[in-house]
């Protein structure tokens, strides 16, 4: 559940949907949104890949640049989702669904995303939509009592039709609260897509993307819309905000201007990755037929191939899509991962350094090198592995497998008190607060009193479990 890939290949199961530890991973997130951390119940299915996360960062951060929001950390977080959609919910991050991502068949059209919830985040919607949901609750609750007032008025007054009088009192302010909250969404979404524009044109990029996208949403709308009442959206019609873009976007000098070749085959890549991964194997060879020989196509079929085939054909394709492109770190990862679920750890370590290396010692590749020496079982890789796995944590605090990687490879060297506390911080991250708890007394009681180690154990003996009353045991 911590880097590479989408799920566990489940051969003997024919399931699709359990999580694996390696480069596509779907970890559940917190109720708020956190791209790392592995909330309890009711999170949201998240993929973690070094190689899709590295594509969107050089999606997103021009027009994030352009934006102001540069020094906001602003992370580009994806849900396990076929259905196309992307949204904020906070300052910092920007949640795109997997559906996008696969659908969305060029660079530009994904660009065009990033910019639009961009100007959302610049244009602080967020934050006002929240006042202005505190304004429109407090609105709610006086006229809620003036309509029991005029209702109550209405009954006590003996006059026929005094309580309906009451009862439109009690309903018509609400109704107006309602829409007048709709419309405010209406003109942020509006103000989003001119933002939008405004950041493309500063980055040099095409609005085209972006309008096709909206034009595609705007199709599918039409015919849900027929009859709705506008007043009742929270977004604007389809065909009022497919012209507005339309005029707006046809501004933008960079219209025609296409993603260079080389950015279109990365994106064909992750397309056919996910697609790879999610999709059942018949439906990637449906999708990828054994006649397309592009690179995109064989990666699919080589992640399906695994997912179905066995081990042995897909690491002959893998092999063969590495010859075609030996540069690409991701399809050694690839190769790691193939190898080390298939419970050949050791020979997985070998791609996976090579894979670490060509990508600049990407963390969740790196994550995956971790766990592949722990894996072996071997006591002389249980040094470098936690030397590799703390640099892992460092900069990913929040990824609950490392730690217990960690911990494993702690016990191996005979570190206990560490390894009591990374089990500790994995428990807690996981939100089982219980074991986490008991783990970090368990590791005060190894740490000399006052010791970084101590600290940090005795900070996490102190959290509140979720349901109890007090803070501290």
């Amino acid at each position: 559940m911590m880097t590479a890939s989408l799920m566990t290949p489940a051969r003997r199961s024919r399931r699709y949907a359990r999580p694996l530890a390696v480069a596509l991973a779907v970890v559940t997130a917190a109720a708020n949104g956190s791209a790392h951390a592995q909330a309890p119940r009711g999170g949201l299915p998240i993929i973690r890949d070094a190689e899709i996360e590295q594509l969107l960062r050089e999606y997103s951060q021009p027009v994030l640049r352009a934006a102001g929001l540069a020094k906001q950390n602003v992370r580009i977080v994806i849900i396990n989702d076929r259905a196309f959609n992307a949204f904020v919910a906070d300052g910092h991050r920007i949640f795109v669904n997997a559906g996008a991502l696969m659908e969305a068949e060029t660079p530009n059209q994904m660009i065009g995303v990033f910019a639009h919830e961009a100007g959302h985040i610049a244009g602080g919607h967020l934050s006002r939509l929240r006042d202005q949901l505190a304004k429109a609750q407090t609105q709610s609750i006086v006229a809620m009592l003036l309509g029991v007032g005029a209702l109550v008025a209405g009954a006590s007054s003996g006059v026929r039709g005094g309580g309906d009088v009451g009862l439109a009192a009690l309903t018509l302010p609400q109704e107006m609260i309602r829409r007048s909250m709709l419309a405010y969404q209406r003109a942020h979404e509006d103000q989003a897509d001119r933002s939008a524009v405004k950041f493309l044109n500063a980055t040099q990029q095409s609005a085209k993307g972006m309008h096709d996208v909206f034009r595609r949403f705007a199709d599918q709308s039409l015919f849900m819309a027929r009859g709705a009442d506008p007043f009742q959206q929270s977004h604007p019609m389809p065909a009022e905000r497919i012209a507005n873009l339309t005029e707006l976007a046809k501004t933008n000098p960079y219209w025609d201007k296409k993603d260079p070749p080389a950015l279109q085959l990365r994106h064909d890549l992750m397309r056919a990755k996910l697609y790879g991964f999610i999709d059942r194997p018949d439906a990637v060879m449906r999708r990828y037929p054994l006649q397309d020989a592009s690179l995109p196509a064989r990666y699919a079929r080589a992640i399906a191939s695994y997912r179905s085939a066995g081990v042995q054909s897909a690491l002959a394709q893998i092999d063969d899509l590495i010859r075609a492109q030996p540069g690409n770190p991701y399809f050694h990862e690839l190769k790691g991962q193939v190898l080390m679920e298939s419970g050949r750890a050791a020979e997985a370590i070998a791609p996976l350094r090579r894979a670490a290396q060509q990508s600049s010692n990407s963390v969740l590749i790196q994550a995956m090198l971790g766990q592949a020496m722990v894996a072996t079982g071997d006591p002389k890789l249980s040094g470098e592995a936690v030397a590799i796995l703390r640099r892992v944590v460092t900069r990913e605090p929040e990824l609950p497998e490392a730690y217990s990687q960690l911990a494993m490879a702690y016990g191996r060297s005979g570190s206990l008190a560490d390894a009591d506390l990374a089990s500790a911080q994995a428990a807690a991250l996981r939100g089982d607060i219980k074991t986490a708890r008991l783990l970090a007394s368990r590791a005060k009681q190894r740490f000399p009193v006052g010791s970084p180690g101590w600290i940090k154990a005795d900070d996490i003996v102190g959290l509140k479990p979720p349901d109890g009353p007090g803070s501290r045991p």
